[in-house]
């Protein structure tokens, strides 16, 4: 099993970005997703600036994957996608499936991310004969779901989302900007004061949602790290990280040095890594609500 780090799905100032991706080419992730995934009115990074990131990361060893975004609502984005497909060099991560008809076109190899609606077994084989190389599985979806699905060693990898804010939902209406009284068109960006999403809570003042533009995440922090040694005997091939601070490489970091001691001693443990967020969920892979805690052994 490898150990990924999603894209930055927040809107940080470009300097913030730029020493990020240093620190993580200095680190022992080896596979790197890079890109704007959320909303194409965040501009602080044009795509030059991505395609030198990945460039260095590249020359620092990593695997480099660009993702794209997971809502096409205009024909400028689509455009945009089509220099991103078709970029000479690194693979996508099709986050719609505009991107997975480009790349069928042009013959490209592709990861299919969580937000394409994969539920069955008979879809992702047709988007394997279309090129996907691996597959991101939805977040909503169990262990007894992928366990059934890879019963048999599939053509392609696998990838779960193991820790982080879960990408729940994205829509044509920017809640940021509305929280601020301000229109979709005219929205000055504002989403950059919440590096972390904008916190919603219920009328009791319980966490429930975090709203990061246009895309709705949950409140609580996916951990599944106690679950990789259950993922490994199940083929599960890649454990991603989503990065919402500086400290996740920290957490992946320690991953890797904790699954080349489980791949060597077969002793697999997080040790003492302090869990940087208060609230934490699980359900969802567990078969149950998503902002459920399951307890593990």
């Amino acid at each position: 099993m490898h150990i990924s780090l999603g894209p930055l799905l927040y809107c940080w100032q470009k300097q913030q970005v730029t020493d990020f991706y240093q620190q993580v080419a200095a680190s022992q992730i080896p596979l790197v997703y890079l890109g704007e995934a959320v909303c194409s009115r965040r501009r602080e990074l044009k795509w030059g600036d991505y395609l030198e990131l990945a460039q260095m990361l590249k020359q620092a060893g990593k695997e480099v994957v660009i993702s794209t975004l997971a809502l096409i609502e205009a024909p400028s984005e689509y455009t945009e996608l089509k220099r991103q497909v078709d970029n000479g060099e690194f693979i996508v991560e099709a986050n719609d499936m505009a991107a997975v008809y480009l790349a069928n076109e042009h013959k490209l190899p592709f990861v299919c991310g969580a937000s394409i609606n994969n539920y069955n077994r008979a879809s992702l084989d047709i988007l394997q004969r279309f090129g996907m190389q691996r597959f991101v599985m939805p977040v909503e979806l169990s262990k007894a779901w992928l366990s059934q699905v890879i019963h048999q060693k599939p053509p392609f990898e696998v990838e779960v989302l193991g820790h982080g804010y879960l990408p729940l939902a994205h829509s044509a209406r920017c809640f940021t900007a509305r929280h601020k009284q301000l229109t979709k068109d005219h929205c000055e960006t504002v989403c950059r004061e919440y590096s972390k999403g904008l916190l919603a809570q219920t009328q009791e003042q319980q966490p429930l949602l975090r709203l990061n533009g246009i895309q709705t995440q949950s409140a609580s922090c996916l951990d599944l790290r106690s679950e990789i040694a259950t993922m490994v005997k199940m083929g599960v091939d890649v454990f991603r990280v989503s990065p919402s601070s500086f400290d996740c490489i920290t957490i992946a970091n320690n991953l890797v040095d904790a699954i080349n001691t489980f791949e060597n001693a077969r002793d697999f443990s997080i040790g003492s890594d302090v869990n940087l967020e208060t609230t934490q969920c699980n359900g969802y892979w567990f078969g149950e609500a998503g902002l459920a805690v399951h307890a593990t052994p």
